[in-house]
């Protein structure tokens, strides 16, 4: 696999449609002027320790008012009389961050808790990741609430004007929410660019901001192509929706209604305060009863099971970022991916710097998708407002300060849990990656209890060989996964996986005598019959230690009739793409061999000299995904040697 990169002839145009602002110039001397990962200083001044928060409607083209909290730098109370770049966000959520009336002096302390507690006087905090006494979980903002206001201070301090605004249909917005990343909503973007730039306090610069569907939203408004975009930050954000609440043609039933009744929830019962000029919420109860009648995500999404689903209320080919993916990249704007290995858009990350023509880089932490732990918390607090400022400086500012002639991609290489090493690449999978093929073969492994104990091996087998499964519909990857962590049902937390092997059927290493670094997607090919048309596979590789502890690091899923590949509409790494239209679902026959190509989500790991490398093979995912279209329990051969020699595919760092 290799990463391609488009020639440097085809950003030309754009950069030239839509530059950065003229260079700015600073009072620090160059000696005093740091700018690298993490770390950035001197090259623009601190000028401010207040805001100003004012909110509006804006009206759009057919009408709807969209309500937009606008927060400027102040001195003294008083909003600055200077035009300056805008950095704002288009929100599925609550538009309040930096919120409250009035004006307000800048702490590290600062936070949303305050705010939470001060528009909803009967919600606690910590009310937004559990039932409240109706038995309706409230949706949690999925990137750190905290971390996230801490970097828009920092840019506030430094002479930017900060804009939050609520998507139709959501909060106090006006309009019926017509389903995740609709064409109306990604026209809303435009209209609402198109506003900022006439603002007297706007420079005619915009860059927007945020994670997880604020990320989306972000690459949404570059489609549209208006000229004063000129940068991104995505952060968490997905490349392509279909794949992951149908990866493989498996669905994600959990995390897609729990998202579906949280969102719900959020539009009807905790809505936010009304904006300024509305102080008897007169308007936002108008707004709040236009929600009523608001697209059904559980139903639209259940409903839709093959991608080139098409109805008049949703299909895929209008919906998906990807599919906006010629148009983004005519608008030349900069993009700075951000992701993490834990994250569900792991994948979708290195799809878009693969795929994205402009300026761009990509930064992988060791995080998940939300509320990660202190130590990780910490280390992506400490990066990435850094980052952004960086960022914004370069591209909507002018100043010079490298981040676009440093190297593309950053990774961590996680080895322990809870240490890893920051490391950089010009392309992505790395220079010195070799996919190495890993065969499965008869054991004992001695190392698991499993159905069968199979054996992983460097050397293909010249026997043929069949292990015989029966699928046991109870195995799953736990209820804390990074499935449930991305829509605000609690910290990822994976148990110990050997009781699940043990369900399963499982292909372990011997002993690693020395580290083996997986840096990039495997890839796992199957060989398999089944006494059923169909059935659901999934792979999950784990690292074994000493005292047989499994630990997650990665997984990949394949519905078997869902089996053929094609190739994909855009650059896919050179990966097993699955159309997955209603015309490509091919039943397996009983007793015919079928051959299983997928990937598994990307990784950066390092498994240790003293432990095991193991591939387990399962039937269902219970807590996850929705239930296998099975009858019973399935009787499932996997060949090995010979001429179905399964195997999975190892990027390994040479």
């Amino acid at each position: 696999m290799r990463l391609f990169r488009f020639a440097p002839v085809a950003l030309g145009f754009g950069i030239l449609a839509c530059g950065p602002a003229k260079s700015t110039t600073t009072t620090t001397p160059p000696g005093n002027r740091v700018s690298e990962f993490g770390r950035y200083e001197g090259y623009s001044d601190s000028l401010y320790s207040e805001w100003v928060r004012t909110s509006e409607y804006v009206t759009v083209r057919d009408g709807v008012k969209l309500a937009v909290d606008i927060i400027r730098p102040a001195v003294n109370g008083v909003a600055v009389d200077k035009k300056l770049p805008v950095v704002w966000t288009h929100s599925r959520y609550h538009r309040t961050s930096l919120a409250g009336a009035g004006a307000r002096t800048m702490t590290a302390s600062h936070d949303l808790s305050a705010v939470r507690q001060g528009a909803h006087p009967k919600v606690k905090t910590s009310d937004f990741t559990t039932p409240d006494s109706t038995g309706k979980i409230p949706f949690a903002d999925a990137p750190s609430i905290v971390d996230r206001d801490r970097a828009l201070q920092r840019l506030i301090k430094h002479g930017y004007v900060i804009v939050s605004v609520q998507v139709r249909g959501g909060g106090s917005s006006f309009g019926r929410y017509e389903g995740l990343f609709s064409p109306n909503e990604t026209q809303d973007a435009y209209d609402v660019m198109e506003w900022l730039t006439k603002q007297p306090w706007c420079d005619g610069n915009l860059g927007m901001e945020g994670g997880s569907y604020l990320g989306i939203t972000q690459y949404m408004a570059a489609s549209t192509r208006h000229p004063a975009l000129k940068a991104i930050f995505p952060t968490v954000a997905a490349f392509t929706m279909y794949d992951m609440v149908y990866p493989g043609g498996v669905y994600r039933e959990n995390m897609t209604h729990h998202w579906g009744v949280s969102t719900r929830n959020l539009d009807l019962d905790f809505p936010e305060p009304p904006v300024q000029g509305d102080s008897t919420g007169k308007l936002r109860a108008q707004a709040l009863a236009q929600h009523a009648n608001t697209w059904n995500l559980i139903d639209e999404y259940r409903a839709a099971p093959f991608r080139d689903h098409d109805s008049p209320s949703f299909a895929y080919s209008r919906f998906e970022p990807a599919m906006r993916l010629a148009a983004m990249n005519q608008s030349g704007v900069a993009a700075y991916h951000w992701g993490g290995w834990y994250d569900i858009f792991a994948k979708d990350e290195m799809l878009w710097l693969t795929n994205w023509t402009g300026p761009d880089r990509v930064t992988m932490g060791p995080w998940s998708h939300a509320f990660p732990d202190s130590l990780i918390g910490a280390e992506q607090a400490r990066l990435v407002g850094p980052e952004q400022h960086r960022w914004f400086d370069r591209w909507l500012k002018g100043i010079k300060n490298g981040i676009d002639t440093e190297p593309p991609v950053r990774y961590a290489l996680l080895n322990d849990p809870g240490s890893w090493t920051w490391k950089t690449a010009d392309q992505w999978p790395p220079k010195g990656v070799e996919t190495v093929a890993y065969y499965f073969a008869a054991g004992p492994s001695g190392s698991v209890a499993s159905v069968n104990d199979g054996l992983l091996a460097t050397e293909k087998p010249a026997a043929a060989g069949q292990d015989k499964w029966t699928v046991d519909l109870t195995t799953t990857t736990g209820p804390a996964s990074r499935w449930n962590n991305a829509v605000g049902q609690g910290r990822m937390i994976y148990p110990d996986l050997a009781p699940n092997d043990a369900k399963a059927a499982t292909y372990t290493t011997p002993v690693l005598t020395a580290d083996l670094a997986i840096v990039g997607h495997p890839v796992l090919r199957l060989y398999v019959t089944s006494d059923q048309p169909d059935g659901d596979f999934q792979a999950i590789l784990s690292e074994v230690d000493d005292k047989g502890f499994s630990r997650y690091v990665t997984e990949g899923m394949l519905r078997a009739s869902h089996r053929d590949t094609t190739t994909a509409p855009w650059n896919n790494l050179g990966l097993p793409w699955h159309r997955g239209y209603a015309a490509d679902k091919k039943p397996m026959v009983p007793g015919q061999v079928a051959e299983l190509d997928f990937d598994l989500l990307p990784t950066a790991t390092v498994f240790n000299a003293g432990h095991r490398l193991r591939l387990t093979i399962t039937g269902a995912d219970t807590d996850n995904t929705e239930k296998p279209p099975v009858r019973g329990r399935p009787t499932i051969q996997i060949y090995r040697g010979a001429d179905h020699a399964s195997e999975i595919m190892l990027p390994v760092m040479r």
